[in-house]
């Protein structure tokens, strides 16, 4: 049956990274115009580990909304806007330029300064100062490539977020959160046993995921500050899928204990446990939509797995999906108007996103066994699984199909992403 697959690669972990590996990116495709930008080495770069400047040219060129320009060779290397000599830029055809510099404080501390140049207009489009511990030079970094391309795009960045992903290394299981350049890598679980599911809490402080440690399927939540954790649903039977609701104080999940998987809600701290769907299928992967109001969850109740909805309070639940005979794994967008999923399209199991006011759906993946999508928090690009051979690996696309990033590790396989929200 179709449906075994469905239930059954989530149990798949695999190969983990070493502590401070990072993804190796490779992106194809881009936008038609991309803004030609040249981004400056910033005056003092030495004081800090972290080449910031590098690190902003690389976020934003993995958007493939810009052409970084090379700046070796520049007759000036400006760190100030006021020492900017426009007729080189523009002789380099640069649209935009970022100038910066890093400065010591007391107590060790250090102050980032930038601006971003419109070279054509002559002006600032922003002018800004950082002040940081140095071991935040990287946030930092990705923070100020947020401001330049919400300049000069018109849409928020989400280069300062994370990534979950889970993998196997020998006989452990882990659960790790990078940045979403892939760097600093974090282990959050290290088991003997499969652990799945990673779900973000809507502040980005918690984690919920699915361990096996007990030899059964138990949902716990993971506070990321303190590594401190707690168990949500250890019922009779599986306990599984869970998704947060969007004031993070409720949890949607899936038991067996009464019957076949049904999805329910808990609170946070595990009270309150509310049976939502009723149905002789399998019911799982539910997902609150961005206001609240419904679940979306893949049931097989019709015959072959497809996605349906149903009130936060229960009762009876409606088709979303029509075309194709195969779609699991929803996912919202950021402003709830897209959903994307898994569709099996004539045996390619790829990556779909289905405008829910118009119903018109696309394909966005171009792999053969592609898993587990989830939108960046500023929702243009979405994060998923796929194979690279016989490897698991990661990657993402634009939501307009344009942008395309396989995320990979040179020794192992990776599955179950979750893109989280913003840092704050």
């Amino acid at each position: 049956m179709q449906i075994i697959r469905w239930v059954a690669f989530v149990v798949v972990s695999l190969i983990a990274f070493t502590a401070n590996a990072a993804l190796d990116i490779e992106i194809t495709g881009g936008g038609a115009q991309q803004i030609p930008i040249a981004v400056v080495p910033f005056g003092n770069a030495k004081t800090v580990k972290d080449d910031i400047a590098e690190i902003i040219s690389a976020d934003l060129k993995r958007s493939g909304l810009f052409k970084t320009l090379e700046t070796r060779g520049m007759a000036s290397l400006p760190t100030n806007a006021s020492q900017i000599k426009y007729a080189e830029w523009t002789a380099l055809q640069a649209q935009a330029v970022v100038v910066g510099n890093v400065s010591s404080l007391s107590g060790g501390r250090l102050q980032v300064s930038f601006q971003l140049v419109d070279i054509l207009k002559q002006t600032k489009l922003a002018d800004m100062d950082f002040q940081l511990s140095p071991k935040h030079a990287r946030i930092t970094a990705h923070k100020i490539a947020d401001v330049i391309y919400e300049k000069l795009t018109g849409q928020p960045g989400a280069f300062a977020s994370r990534i979950a992903y889970v993998t196997k290394s020998g006989a452990r299981h882990y659960l790790y959160v990078a940045d979403a350049d892939g760097y600093n890598p974090q282990s959050l679980v290290n088991s003997s046993e499969p652990v799945i599911s990673p779900a973000w809490s809507p502040d980005g402080s918690k984690m919920a995921y699915v361990s096996f440690e007990k030899k059964k399927p138990i949902v716990f939540v993971h506070e990321l500050a303190t590594g401190k954790r707690r168990v949500i649903a250890n019922y009779k039977g599986n306990n599984s899928a869970p998704a947060w609701s969007p004031d993070g104080s409720k949890l949607a999940i899936v038991l067996t204990y009464a019957a076949n998987s049904q999805v329910y809600t808990i609170n946070v701290d595990g009270g309150d446990l509310k049976r939502i769907t009723k149905s002789r299928g399998i019911d799982t992967e539910p997902v609150f939509s961005p206001d609240g109001n419904w679940i979306y969850f893949t049931s097989d109740r019709g015959g072959s797995p497809q996605i349906y909805k149903t009130s936060v309070s229960g009762g009876g639940a409606s088709r979303v999906t029509f075309e194709g005979a195969y779609n699991v794994s929803p996912h919202f967008s950021p402003d709830g108007k897209s959903l994307v999923y898994i569709r099996n399209d004539g045996g390619r199991f790829g990556v779909a996103m289905q405008d829910l006011a118009s119903g018109q759906v696309q394909l966005l993946s171009e792999g053969s066994l592609d898993e587990s999508p989830s939108f960046a928090p500023n929702g243009r690009m979405i994060l998923y699984a796929t194979k690279k051979g016989s490897r698991g690996s990661l990657a993402a696309v634009s939501f307009d199909g344009k942008v395309r990033q396989s995320l990979s590790e040179a020794r192992g396989d990776v599955r179950e992403p979750a893109w989280g929200p913003m840092i704050k």
